[in-house]
């Protein structure tokens, strides 16, 4: 937990709030719109010693109603921590103050201010009447008891978390241990895991290992009972085909093992902390981010070679909502059709845990959404803890926008890659719902792929053993395609996940016109390595919007995968947008960079204020060409070595004849140890 000092008056955030308050004053600023800009920039500040992360204008439900406070403050853990609301000067304060409550603003922990006063209301009272914000010492009093405050359900949330991410571990390997005994000796056991191993084999990997279902028998059993109380769905895993599939090997394996219930005890204090947690969000989406945070720290202790190989780390929402209403914009720009029209087909290949398509939902005309959600809009996910959080949120929107509940038949339990591997599917994905799901999903005529692909660089060292798994149809389309066009030396980078997801996606489209959205690894917009891959996106697409979010901290060390990068991890990131249109007969790239600079609040900020494609100047680029690798005077330098210079036997323009990788044994720890 963050550390916080107390704010002092004579802070240096508290003397620059006066400064902005005397500077609209002088211009005569009073509407609401202008003024809160001050305080809002107080209490950003002010949070970051918290932990805490101010989110304006963030839409919520209190009691069936929508609200939406000028600020919500959340901590590192998604849970909202405090709101804030402001009015006008000339507004009567305690009035408006009313209007609020009777709206049901919530009351745990929030500041209505107007600049001259504010009031503030904890668990649901007011504390100390009201505040002269004129005076530093009241500000700094306010300030001081609006972040002193904990709601009891929080309370030891975020120890209880770490505890977890110690103790997940240990329990992990003592359920491995009793899974490996029930392999030798539990003969019901053995039965039920033979039939999901065998189905495994067939929907999910031909090559998958025992240990690695183990591990979704372990994954199942320790966070099981958080979707059944943090989303109320006591019926998940009877409704769930897959989940209802994983209890009956769980059954067979607890009948004669171990007590399911008493071995789980030793997580009793994370599961109460998170399900009250949970119980301070009304709103179904704020759960649902709040699961995904939750869902990402479980893989953080429990399986860090799992996490590293699939990219497990959600999207933020202002990356979805930018996409989306992108993909909605182009729609409507470049086809005059909307996202819910009989003939546009949407699939998520990697949904992670459904925010894409939950979010597509929303934006749909409530007279379309049975139709789309049962015939139009397909999801795949290979990793069964997301794969169950998608199937509740997606199904749980469906429900919040119609009042009624359907399971969502477009979700698979699939490796997406995969579905292009031949024929050996025969057998089926898992279970006879599943294969009836992917075989509609086959027939479907996609025309818009959007999603978060895995962006995994390979693995850091040849010793670990968790390389990514290759898959001979589409390895096989990359080598025709991207590799054969490349002009460098080294092409093993185009095989990383997300590269052949954009190859998977652009011949999903099988010569219609649609889009390919995709936020990932975006090294192939100026490394050399990826010449073949840019020339045929641009021959696949006649439009490509690419904004550039930086974050490489490899390139550049002064950056920080934590705090510059919005994934918050290694590699630079970027949002393409590619557009095939059979119309148009130019190819043009339209690119935007944003500075490297920035922090990861500052670029999604920017996200959300552009809202989508259509609110971006776009920077122009020569036809035809992305970035250039180098500058142009920098080419223009004494190579050190090319594959030209290597083989010509007169002397060459370089400085050095041998031209290699040099030692790449990626195997450093035995060869240098």
């Amino acid at each position: 937990m963050v550390a916080q000092r107390p704010i002092s008056p004579t802070q240096r955030s508290i003397h620059r709030y006066y400064e902005q308050v005397a500077a609209l004053r002088d211009q005569r600023v009073l509407n609401e719109m202008s003024v809160r800009s001050a305080f809002e920039s107080l209490l950003a500040d002010t949070a970051k010693v918290k932990g805490w992360t101010l989110i304006p204008e963030l839409s919520g439900k209190s009691g069936g109603a929508l609200i939406r406070p000028d600020g919500t403050l959340r901590d590192r853990n998604s849970l909202p921590r405090g709101y804030w609301e402001a009015k006008d000067t000339q507004d009567n304060l305690p009035t408006e103050v009313k209007k609020k409550i009777a709206r049901g603003y919530p009351l745990t922990n929030i500041i209505f201010e107007d600049t001259q006063t504010g009031i503030l209301y904890q668990n649901k009272q007011q504390v100390d009447g009201e505040f002269n914000l004129g005076d530093p010492k009241e500000l700094a009093a306010l300030l001081n008891q609006f972040f002193s405050y904990t709601e009891p359900d929080i309370e030891g949330f975020e120890e209880a978390v770490d505890e977890f991410k110690e103790s997940v571990p240990e329990l992990a390997r003592g359920l491995v241990q009793k899974i490996e005994e029930a392999h030798k000796d539990n003969p019901r056991f053995q039965a039920a895991f033979e039939k999901f191993f065998d189905l495994c084999r067939t929907a999910l990997n031909p090559n998958i290992r025992i240990e690695a279902v183990d591990e979704m028998l372990v994954q199942h059993l320790l966070t099981e009972r958080l979707f059944r109380t943090v989303f109320n769905n006591p019926e998940f895993v009877k409704r769930n085909a897959i989940a209802a599939e994983v209890e009956r090997v769980i059954d067979a394996l607890v009948s004669k093992s171990f007590d399911r219930t008493e071995y789980l005890k030793g997580l009793d204090r994370f599961y109460v902390a998170i399900e009250g947690a949970a119980r301070l969000l009304p709103d179904f989406g704020e759960k649902q981010h709040f699961l995904n945070t939750v869902y990402e720290r479980f893989f953080q202790g429990y399986s860090v070679k799992v996490a590293d190989t699939h990219g497990i780390v959600y999207t933020p929402q202002e990356i979805v909502n930018f996409m989306c209403a992108s993909v909605a914009e182009v729609l409507e720009k470049e086809f005059g059709k909307s996202l819910s029209i009989p003939d546009v087909f949407i699939i998520d290949p990697c949904t992670g845990t459904g925010n894409f398509i939950v979010n597509l939902l929303r934006r749909m005309p409530r007279r379309d959404l049975p139709r789309m959600y049962r015939e139009q809009l397909f999801a795949n996910e290979v990793m069964l803890l997301p794969y169950y959080i998608a199937a509740l949120n997606i199904e749980h929107a469906y429900y919040e926008l119609t009042g009624t509940y359907e399971p969502f038949e477009g979700l698979c339990f699939v490796d997406t890659l995969d579905l292009v591997e031949g024929s050996r599917h025969s057998f089926g994905f898992m279970t006879e719902k599943n294969t009836e799901r992917v075989d509609r999903q086959r027939k479907a005529p996609i025309t818009v792929v959007i999603g978060n692909p895995p962006y995994n660089m390979g693995q850091q060292n040849e010793n670990d053993n968790n390389k990514n798994r290759q898959y001979r149809e589409v390895d096989g389309r990359i080598k025709e395609t991207y590799a054969k066009s490349s002009k460098a030396t080294l092409k093993t980078k185009l095989y990383d996940p997300y590269v052949k997801f954009f190859r998977w996606a652009t011949d999903r489209l099988d010569g219609r016109d649609g889009i390919v959205c995709f936020v990932s690894n975006n090294s192939f917009v100026d490394q050399q390595a990826f010449g073949g891959m840019q020339e045929h996106l641009l021959r696949d697409f006649t439009d490509i919007y690419h904004v550039d979010l930086h974050g490489n901290v490899r390139k550049n060390p002064k950056l920080s995968g934590t705090t510059h990068n919005v994934f918050g991890v290694q590699v630079g990131v970027g949002i393409s947008v590619a557009v095939r249109q059979a119309e148009r007969h130019a190819h043009r790239l339209h690119y935007f960079r944003v500075p490297e600079n920035w922090r990861k609040e500052e670029k999604l900020g920017w996200l959300s204020a552009r809202q989508s494609v259509a609110g971006i100047e776009w920077q122009p680029q020569p036809a035809g060409r992305w970035l250039e690798a180098g500058a142009a005077d920098f080419r223009g330098f004494i190579p050190l070595a090319t594959k030209v210079g290597r083989l010509a036997r007169s002397e060459p323009h370089t400085i050095f004849k041998t031209y290699s990788p040099g030692v790449s044994t990626a195997r450093d720890d035995v060869a240098y140890a």
